[in-house]
């Protein structure tokens, strides 16, 4: 029974930290973005809108910030109990400290969970949703929200899309046939619309490229013989940050499918689905600063050296995401390395001070 009101009492502090770090980086980072998004004002789109719309992306902005915010809430809710004592007085009454360690990654499961279900269910939505307000209130009603332009490869085939718009109309297609590396055909389209479980052209021009000359035609409407689907091509245009890890697992597979490299949706996919294992190996490394060689010091210097391992730690998975591709390893190494590394720094420095 004491046991689990001193678990309690520790997930109780350390949750209550967490939740206010979080507020405090949120509210932060949507003054610094509210400022620099001012400039952006125009027509019916105004300054109270500009707070609507980053009010609708409070979802992204909080699982950007989930990882940082538990380890310096951890760094808080354990350091506070430091400073008073507490947790000396649970280590005088027979309280080990990798119980102690366990109080504090109960709270920390629930902060997981909720970010899970945020990255699979809520932020793709919210940050599309968005998007297409501010386009209407900018565009006025009736806007469609279109989204990047880019490039895929299919069979022998290259495809440069402008934009595909919410509304399953593609802006912009060229397509350009080769055979053996030699350009054949090149085929561009105003738009192209999904019809019927197919897609329609309207507006293709083709020009067929012979060792002599060329030939070109032009036809009002044509059909596009592709596997391409509209969710495979707003997956590919849209913001890979933004999508949620089943699909990014989706698009993934169909770029393997298509022999081509996979490793950006995979990188962000093992960040999301390992963060589990992210956010255990920061409370580690706060835990082991607490006990360890921070017992000592100002709570403002263990947030400071909070703020400066939660920047490496990420510094390092940035560094290691272009290495994934340059060197041909996994990308999930690029994820599972810097949050191996913390937790085995910071069982170590548990196990030395335990």
């Amino acid at each position: 029974m004491l046991a689990d009101r001193l678990d309690r009492y520790i997930a109780r502090n350390v949750l209550a930290a967490i939740i206010v770090v979080q507020f405090v980086l949120l509210g932060l980072d949507i003054t610094i973005a509210y400022i620099g998004d001012l400039s952006d004002t125009q027509g019916d789109y105004s300054a109270l809108d500009v707070l609507i719309y980053l009010g609708m992306r409070l979802p992204w902005r909080f699982y950007q910030y989930a990882p940082v915010a538990v380890l310096i809430g951890a760094l808080i809710g354990l350091g506070s109990m430091a400073s008073s004592n507490e947790l000396t007085v649970m280590r005088a009454a027979g309280r080990s400290l990798a119980r102690i360690v366990w109080g504090v990654m109960k709270p920390v499961l629930v902060v997981v969970v909720v970010v899970l279900l945020v990255a699979e269910f809520v932020s793709p939505r919210t940050e599309q949703f968005a998007e297409a307000w501010r386009l209407e209130q900018r565009q006025g009603e009736g806007a469609q929200l279109t989204s990047r332009s880019g490039w895929q490869f299919e069979g022998e085939s290259v495809y440069r899309f402008g934009a595909i718009r919410a509304d399953n109309v593609v802006l912009d297609l060229t397509r350009y046939r080769f055979n053996e590396r030699r350009l054949i055909e090149a085929t561009h389209a105003n738009r192209a619309h999904w019809e019927e479980g197919a897609w329609q052209l309207e507006g293709v021009t083709t020009t067929r490229i012979f060792d002599d000359h060329t030939e070109s035609d032009y036809q009002q409407r044509a059909g596009w013989d592709t596997a391409l689907t509209p969710t495979q091509l707003e997956r590919l245009l849209r913001d890979i940050e933004s999508q949620a890890p089943s699909e990014l697992w989706a698009y993934a597979h169909f770029l393997q499918s298509q022999n081509l490299q996979a490793d950006q949706p995979l990188l962000y996919f093992w960040q999301k689905v390992l963060m589990p294992l992210t956010m255990g190996s920061l409370v580690l490394i706060a835990a082991s600063f607490v006990f360890g060689p921070l017992r000592t010091v100002a709570a403002g210097t263990r947030v400071f050296y909070g703020v400066v391992t939660g920047l490496t730690f990420k510094y390092v998975q940035d560094l290691l995401a272009p290495a994934s591709t340059i060197f041909g390893f996994s990308p999930v190494w690029a994820v599972l390395v810097p949050t191996l590394a913390c937790a085995v720094v910071g069982i170590y420095f548990l196990r030395r001070n335990g």
